[in-house]
């Protein structure tokens, strides 16, 4: 039988999609139709809205901060929003470089995007933790989403594919399907070059890769990070396995 669709059309989100049908832990696969990832939800059309509805999504997770949240506010048809916030600082930090004077260069911007990735998981952890709670407490369908859903969303689904036994090569294969996807907003910031900017908008592999080596660092491996900081012990992971393995 033919699979779903993983990326799910949609008018105001271009990064909509499932993350069903990697292969997980046990020989088990990812159930479609359950977990969706996508960029922010504001801009929805009512055909999106209807769409969003079929999916029988109740849930929402909102990684924005509060800015990012109160510019683009959005609520979903029989859809309950929590916010996740993981307050932005990359662009903060570069136009502050900027503004002292200093040239960004993309190395310097590949740098700022590999240290963000560090600190999600150094510092915000408690928000990956509250993600995965709310999993735990019934397989509902739910989507969870950043701004342009490609960072912090990016992590998020990267650990969620992880704590379900999904492959370092399927986790990174999702993570860069961003590139091919995501279309960002015209009239974005001018402060940078072009191709600083064509760091910041993509994704990179090395990117997902300063997350995963911070967890290495601090905790020695990926499972006693789940456990440790995310609340993920044996009988959580198995009950989470449960849930969204088939």
């Amino acid at each position: 039988m033919d699979s779903p669709a993983r990326h799910i059309a949609l008018q105001g989100a271009s990064n909509f999609r499932d993350l069903g049908g990697y292969g997980g832990h046990g020989g088990r696969v990812v159930r479609w139709r359950v977990l969706f990832r996508s960029d922010h939800l504001a801009g929805l059309s009512a055909a999106d809205h209807g769409q969003i509805q079929a999916l029988g999504i109740g849930r929402s997770f909102d990684f924005r901060g509060a800015q990012e949240s109160q510019a683009q506010a959005y609520q979903l048809p029989h859809t309950q929003r929590h916010s996740l916030a993981i307050e932005p600082t990359l662009l903060q930090y570069l136009q502050t470089q900027v503004q002292s004077g200093r040239s960004i260069t993309v190395d310097d911007a590949a740098d700022a995007m590999r240290a963000t990735y560090q600190d999600y998981v150094r510092h915000h952890s408690d928000r990956f933790a509250q993600l995965f709670a709310h999993l735990l407490a019934h397989d509902a369908p739910l989507v969870f989403h950043c701004t342009a859903g490609k960072d912090r969303t990016g992590l998020a689904a990267a650990l969620v594919l992880s704590a379900l036994g999904v492959s370092q090569a399927d986790i990174v294969q999702d993570y860069v399907l961003t590139n091919a996807l995501y279309r960002h907003p015209p009239g974005a910031t001018t402060l940078f070059s072009p191709e600083v900017m064509a760091v910041l908008w993509r994704v990179r592999e090395d990117f997902l890769h300063a997350a995963f080596g911070a967890v290495n660092a601090d905790h020695g491996s990926m499972a006693r990070y789940l456990e440790v900081r995310l609340g993920l012990d044996p009988n959580a992971l198995e009950r989470l396995r449960h849930l969204y393995l088939s």
